[in-house]
């Protein structure tokens, strides 16, 4: 009889056994975060319902050092500041400075060491960083130099030993892989986390650049800007290949959401560009929330896959956002277009100044953008 029972019991434990290893493991779903430059989404209600605890904001490299603009850094303040009265992690990225030849200076590796130097003293407490942003696209000044961006790259590393850096962020574009393949070759640190805008595949409900680049890399892949385009005023003159309106973006949304999930375990980030339009004609719109404070396709989707019912969602009781012409640069319009052979808008400075409160030389008129306004690039 005991034998009987230890045959039955060993039987059922073997059964329960094969269960649980015939069933299909759920896919972790990614971190979702939010990027915006804008501070209202701190003081919205329906981000803390969510749940959303990480939020992403692109600065000028120099943007702490004594000769950046003093209104610039005001409202830098005041985004860290209403991340972390919200409890919400911030990500940086440094990249080109906004106006001017500060578009197209590349700083070298010591004047960058001082400036990341001088962002650590004044921000001690944020730990997450991207060494370069969108440094493979040619509005940037990493375009032509991966090597010199992956001495940057270093910079941050070392200047930040207990952080998460993110090695660059690339968007998915042609010269994606080849462009970091350069980068890696010239960077002494290892490579463990890269960032990926993809806003190229997920816009056409497609997958191909995100599978592109986690062929090429081992690593984990945080997609640090990504979200459904409601309007691109400066890419109108460019053939339309996807729908631009807020039902479409909800299903991009949806999409890139679920696409993070299912793709690759290594996908361990989302964040989605941006809270909300705060203006009723934006140079560039894919907010989850339109200017009059009203939820869109896309925040119901968010809502869904953070386990939310948007119905239920929390009433703001300011219902408009005010537009933000009062903030540095707001109005600024996009950077320029890439030209079709990838080449940059305009060269180089060959010896331009590091930033500096004195008037400079400007180049050619061309678009700018500002702290405040950051404009995807898609084409």
């Amino acid at each position: 009889m005991l034998l009987l029972r230890n045959g039955l019991l060993a039987a059922l434990v073997c059964a329960a056994a094969l269960a649980t290893t015939a069933a299909p493991a759920a896919a972790a779903k990614p971190i979702v975060g939010i990027g915006d430059q804008k501070t209202q989404m701190f003081d919205d209600p329906r981000l803390a319902w969510l749940g959303v605890k990480h939020a992403r904001i692109v600065v000028p490299w120099f943007a702490a050092l004594k000769t950046a603009d003093p209104a610039e850094l005001a409202h830098l303040d005041a985004w860290m500041n209403g991340a972390r009265r919200r409890g919400v992690q911030p990500l940086v990225a440094f990249g080109h400075g906004f106006i001017g030849w500060t578009r197209i200076y590349l700083p070298k590796p010591p004047e960058f060491r001082r400036a990341v130097k001088a962002f650590r003293k004044r921000y001690p407490w944020v730990k997450n960083y991207i060494a370069w942003n969108e440094a493979n696209h040619c509005s940037q000044p990493t375009c032509r130099k991966p090597e010199e961006a992956g001495r940057l790259f270093d910079v941050v590393k070392s200047e930040c030993r207990g952080c998460t850096v993110l090695a660059t962020a690339v968007i998915d574009q042609p010269n994606m892989v080849k462009w970091l393949k350069r980068f890696d070759r010239a960077a002494k640190s290892k490579i463990t986390v890269l960032g990926l805008h993809n806003y190229l595949d997920v816009n056409r409900l497609r997958s191909s650049g995100t599978r592109k680049l986690l062929k090429a890399f081992k690593g984990d892949v945080w997609i640090t800007e990504s979200g459904g385009v409601v309007y691109r005023k400066h890419f109108k003159s460019k053939v339309a290949d996807f729908p631009e309106n807020p039902t479409h973006a909800g299903k991009v949304t949806s999409f890139v959401l679920n696409l993070s999930t299912k793709l690759s375990s290594r996908i361990k980030r989302v964040y989605l560009y941006h809270w909300n339009s705060d203006r009723p004609e934006p140079t560039w719109d894919s907010g989850l929330i339109d200017w009059t404070g009203k939820a869109r396709p896309g925040f119901a989707a968010l809502a869904r896959f953070m386990g939310r019912d948007p119905r239920r969602a929390p009433v703001p009781l300011t219902p408009a956002f005010p537009p933000s012409s009062t903030t540095p640069g707001a109005q600024n319009p996009p950077p320029a277009e890439p030209s079709p052979s990838g080449g940059s808008s305009q060269p180089p400075p060959s010896s331009s100044p590091p930033p500096s409160n004195e008037p400079q030389p400007q180049p050619e008129p061309e678009p700018e953008c500002s702290l405040v306004v950051v404009c995807p690039i898609l084409g």
